[in-house]
């Protein structure tokens, strides 16, 4: 089997027909931390950005390869890739080294005697979070605290009943605030990163929660009727700003509310969400603006 993970630019890196999907951000791919010791004949990887993270995949990675067998790891140079080659000779790995539109490319086969995997597979595995009660993984957005506009957020939350959704869930913090409101009947929590849900699976009430692997701006299947929604969208897409993301949660979140139903939206400042919530609901109005953040609640 020959395994990809993430997208690779045609004119980065070769990779082979029929390759397998393997990273976390695509709905229903492979898992590259299951995968059988030895059992793959190649892997191509855009390495993340975050260290932990990235060393877990990449450790991951040449554990899942046969030996001798190819692999590329790739990064664009500011997320990561002038610490590729440190890192891959820090596990045993001898590369070619070359350089493309602002990425660097190794290229090497794994060797027989790989050195620090387990180190780097234990540092970025799931683990509970002390300080948050919850399970959590590197990786995650905000894995290890409560980022600030969903903070805001649960301290402004309203008396809210019914049936609810959460769209962009992360490892649910939200809902977890949400669902601490015994009027609320159940919640479905929506993620595209598969750590997210799987983490989110844990720290949620299992009898009133549905938590579905998914992209939320395409998912086709998706409740309705629903008396609330919340969401805290992001507006990065591979570290590059990209406001449609939120333009498109917003838009799902209209199509999944019931007349009367109330979308709460949590989002920096400087997003311009106004113009995008105003055509599809009746009445919206601006909570709180704090720190940087500010709330919105859109009645449809």
């Amino acid at each position: 089997m020959h395994a990809i993970f993430g997208t690779v630019a045609s004119d980065l890196a070769n990779v082979p027909a029929g390759a397998v999907q393997f990273s976390p951000l695509y709905p229903g791919s492979s898992a590259l931390d299951e995968q059988a010791d030895g059992s793959l004949a190649s892997i191509t990887m855009l390495a993340p950005g975050g260290v932990i993270e990235r060393r877990y995949w990449i450790a991951h990675a040449l554990r899942s390869l046969m030996s001798e067998a190819p692999f590329a790891f790739l990064a664009p140079n500011k997320r990561g890739g002038t610490r590729l080659y440190d890192e891959l000779l820090g596990f045993g790995c001898a590369s070619d080294d070359a350089s493309r539109h602002h990425h660097r490319i190794f290229r090497g086969l794994r060797p027989n005697l790989l050195s620090g995997l387990e180190e780097a597979m234990s540092a970025g595995a799931p683990r509970f979070i002390d300080s948050l009660g919850l399970w959590s993984q590197p990786g995650i957005f905000n894995w290890d605290r409560i980022d600030p506009g969903s903070a805001l957020l649960i301290e402004h939350l309203p008396s809210l009943s019914g049936r609810g959704a959460d769209l962009g869930c992360g490892f649910g913090v939200l809902a977890r605030a949400v669902l601490a409101q015994s009027s609320v009947q159940h919640m479905t929590l929506i993620d595209i990163d598969r750590r997210a849900v799987v983490a989110a699976r844990r720290n949620i009430d299992a009898a009133r929660s549905t938590v579905l692997w998914a992209d939320a701006t395409t998912l086709k299947a998706l409740p309705a009727g629903l008396d609330f929604v919340i969401m805290n969208p992001p507006f990065h897409d591979g570290g590059i700003e990209d406001q449609n993301l939120g333009r498109a949660f917003i838009a799902k979140s209209a199509d999944m509310l019931r007349p009367g139903g109330l979308c709460l939206l949590v989002a920096n400042r400087h997003l311009p969400y106004e113009a995008a919530l105003k055509p599809l609901f009746k009445e919206v109005t601006q909570v709180v603006q704090a720190n940087g953040f500010k709330i919105y609640a859109a009645q449809k």
